[in-house]
């Protein structure tokens, strides 16, 4: 959420920023509802101040010797006179200030001045390329042929136990999904310096609230029916960040920052996306996701963004698979995020770069809705932590791109070095 301090000194030079965005933010219906909620708070002191005296004038009466039930009496139809305006003003300020709060909810993030000018994912700007890709001498098949012809991915039997855009692994593949969790946990605990955390998969509203999903994308969500509220996590990024919520983060606490890195399923509807990737595995209602996760003081927001997207790009480094890193344009951001790089990993059977990892900067956004704070040893106080999240990486597409970089002409499936010790073999037959 944003600074409303800061929107209100300034809504127009808000509504330039958020411009870049492609969003359009209403100014003039923004100050009126602020004027409403003002009027309505200046009004409710006013009466206040008035029920105040009423009630000064009955000890003036009884000191000067009347009687103190008469003395009520005398003033007890202005004090309720004032009672039934305080209840209708208090009605009307608290409708005013739901509705500017609902307002601000729906606000997306001011871009960060790095952001480049761009409607789509067409006007992303190319920061690097790394790896050269491979060149085949034979026809390249796409991951759910070689997954299917090694008997190790099932989307039909998937299909019958649940629906579409689903997945069953077998043998040696389910087998190098899981190494590829393990390996990017041990590679991000022990050279990266995250600790592990293990969250439920099930949230509440406020956690989703304070990372940005709820109200604006509930959607996109799984929600499950029954006596509690809950939903399933789009993202880890949810409960590891909401760890956080309404905590004062002591100082020597937030020397280096903090970190931590999730693994978990994660589930979504994709309502957005019906009649794309309708193929294999690169977009599903569930899949896993190692999922980095700081907050850290303000002034070290920037270069955790730069070491954190570097982390993610050390997991591709090591499978030795070609990626490159873009910068998103406006209209390419997420709701929520100041500044994002993707990491689009080389998929030869598409012939193209697919998003692999986002590793975004939220600023204060995040940490404002959870009230996530940390106390500034310089004035005591508690200030707003910056929060940052990436995936390094998502599996399922992680082991995608290796079946499909990794094949060979007999359809055998080369295991990247990194994970040799993981599998006890060399190839997938």
């Amino acid at each position: 959420m944003l600074d409303l301090k800061l929107v209100r000194q300034n809504p127009q030079a808000v509504a330039d920023q958020l411009a870049k965005r492609h969003f359009d933010f209403d100014v003039d219906g923004f100050l009126s509802l602020d004027e409403a909620r003002k009027q309505a708070d200046i009004e409710s002191q006013n009466l206040l101040a008035e029920r105040k005296q009423a009630s000064k004038k009955i000890g003036e009466l009884v000191k000067g010797g009347m009687p103190i039930d008469e003395a009520k009496a005398s003033v007890n139809a202005t004090l309720a006179k004032i009672e039934e305006q305080l209840s209708e003003l208090t009605s009307k300020a608290k409708a005013a200030q739901e509705t500017l709060d609902d307002l601000m909810a729906g606000i997306p993030n001011i871009p960060h001045p790095d952001v480049p000018e761009g409607k789509d994912e067409a006007d992303n700007l190319e920061i690097l390329r790394w790896g050269e890709p491979k060149s085949f001498d034979f026809e390249v098949k796409d991951h759910v042929d070689v997954g299917e012809n090694l008997g190790g991915l099932d989307f039909d039997v998937a299909a019958k136990l649940t629906g579409s855009r689903f997945s069953v692994m077998r043998g040696e593949i389910a087998r190098m999904h899981r190494a590829l969790i393990q390996f990017m946990l041990n590679t991000h605990i022990g050279q990266h310096d995250y600790t592990e955390v293990y969250v439920p998969y099930m949230v509440n509203k406020d956690s989703l609230r304070g990372t940005g999903q709820l109200p604006k994308f509930e959607e996109d969500l799984f929600k499950l029916e029954g006596d509690q509220e809950y939903y399933l996590i789009p993202t880890a990024e949810v409960p590891v960040t909401n760890l956080l919520r309404d905590t004062i983060v002591e100082a020597a606490d937030m020397e280096k920052g903090l970190r931590f890195v999730c693994h978990t399923p994660c589930f979504r509807s994709e309502a957005g996306s019906y009649g794309r990737d309708t193929r294999g595995m690169i977009r599903q209602h569930q899949f896993e996701k190692v999922e980095l996760v700081q907050l850290v003081k303000p002034a070290d927001s920037e270069a955790a963004l730069e070491a954190l997207t570097g982390h993610a790009e050390a997991i591709l480094q090591q499978l030795e698979l070609p990626y490159r890193k873009v910068l998103l344009c406006g209209g390419d951001i997420g709701f929520s995020s100041r500044k994002t790089y993707d990491l689009e990993v080389w998929l030869p059977a598409q012939n193209q770069y697919r998003e692999i990892s986002s590793c975004s900067n939220f600023g204060d956004f995040q940490a404002r809705r959870m009230l996530a704070r940390w106390r500034n040893p310089e004035t005591n106080k508690p200030e707003y932590l910056h929060t940052l999240n990436g995936s390094a990486l998502a599996v399922g597409r992680t082991l995608v791109a290796i079946l499909e970089n990794y094949q060979q002409a007999d359809g055998s499936v080369v295991v990247p070095e990194v994970l040799k010790p993981y599998m006890q073999c060399d190839v997938i037959k």
